[in-house]
């Protein structure tokens, strides 16, 4: 059986914990985990909750509701996870790749003696008898690096990177059991907890500081239009996307893309950075793109004339501008 923390926003499943329970789906049918359960933490899940949870094929949640796990605490969010996989004989557990759901983990962890494998993307094999290690693949610097881990340990505890698969409802939805958890915690599990949090106020400026995304954008690209094209890159966080958009079209709110392409390993978490030369003094504006955090510092280039809506263009160039992983800025 898999166990998958779930976190809540606003009194729903977020959606990195709907991708988590995806995942966990897909490796009930590859015939490892087995059925699907469910633990929330510090809050009565209402029936908009279990709804979401039903459509994902969640057999039982488990809820732990002592007062004090309102309040995030890792080491008890942790012992509230223990103690379900014990109670249960759970096999799997996971969670999201998220900051909270990997501190969680990682605690987990360390408190069952096992190992963790955190930022996890793919499962490669699935034990197939007793004593068969799950191999999985996990993202490391930053997503430039995919490495393979073997879990041994009867208590496989694993993270799902953000993005990792989309998630999906069930073919067959169902209405989950409510189970609720005893926790036993110490005053050492609450010695780090959150104890105050407040409503950041509303900034409608234009600073970067108000953004909640930020995406890395070139200058324009020329079009024989006369138009200024606009290119976009993704942001840290992110795969290394450039979407290419109609100037033009864009004053009339339609987006047109011209050209929408990965400039290096899709499995990459560092964004792209870009910036626009006339390379081969066409006069059409040309793409240059440089590796994001972690990722590398390898810069290429791309010929505007070779841009098509659909497809990767031909790289003009592309080299490594210094050692290491840290990214690289281009202009």
């Amino acid at each position: 059986m898999t166990l998958v923390l779930v976190e809540t926003d606003g009194g729903q499943a977020t959606e990195v914990s709907l991708e988590a329970l995806t995942f966990a789906r897909g490796l009930g049918e590859r015939g490892a985990g087995g059925s699907v359960q469910a633990v929330v933490v510090g809050a009565e899940p209402g029936d908009g909750l279990l709804a979401e949870l039903g459509a994902q094929g969640v057999e039982q949640v488990h809820v732990a509701t002592d007062a004090r796990l309102a309040a995030y605490s890792a080491a008890a969010w942790a012992a509230a996870l223990v103690e379900v996989a014990r109670s249960t004989d759970a096999g799997v557990l996971l969670a999201s790749g998220s900051p909270r759901g990997n501190e969680v983990l990682a605690h987990v962890a360390v408190r069952c003696g096992v190992a963790m494998a955190a930022n996890v993307v793919a499962v490669d094999a699935v034990p197939t008898k007793k004593g068969d290690p799950l191999v999985v693949s996990r993202q490391v610097v930053g997503g430039s690096v995919l490495e393979e881990m073997r879990l041994s340990d009867e208590l496989a505890v694993l993270s799902i990177a953000g993005h990792a698969c989309e998630p999906a409802p069930a073919g067959t939805p169902t209405i989950p059991g409510l189970a609720e958890v005893a926790v036993t915690l110490t005053d050492a599990d609450l010695v780090a907890r959150v104890v105050r949090t407040g409503d950041k106020p509303v900034d409608e400026s234009a600073a970067l500081t108000s953004a909640r995304v930020v995406v890395g954008a070139g200058r324009g690209a020329g079009n024989a239009d006369g138009f200024a094209d606009l290119i976009a890159g993704g942001g840290p966080g992110g795969g290394p996307r450039v979407s290419v958009f109609n100037g033009k079209e864009l004053l009339t709110n339609v987006q047109t893309r011209i050209a929408d392409f990965f400039a290096g390993d899709v499995n990459n978490r560092g964004g792209i950075r870009v910036t626009t030369k006339n390379l081969d003094g066409d006069g059409r504006a040309d793409i240059v793109t440089g590796a994001g955090t972690g990722a590398g510092t390898r810069v290429t280039g791309y010929l505007g004339r070779n841009l098509a809506a659909t497809g990767t263009p031909t790289e003009a160039f592309g080299f490594d501008a210094f050692t290491g992983l840290a990214g690289v800025f281009v202009g």
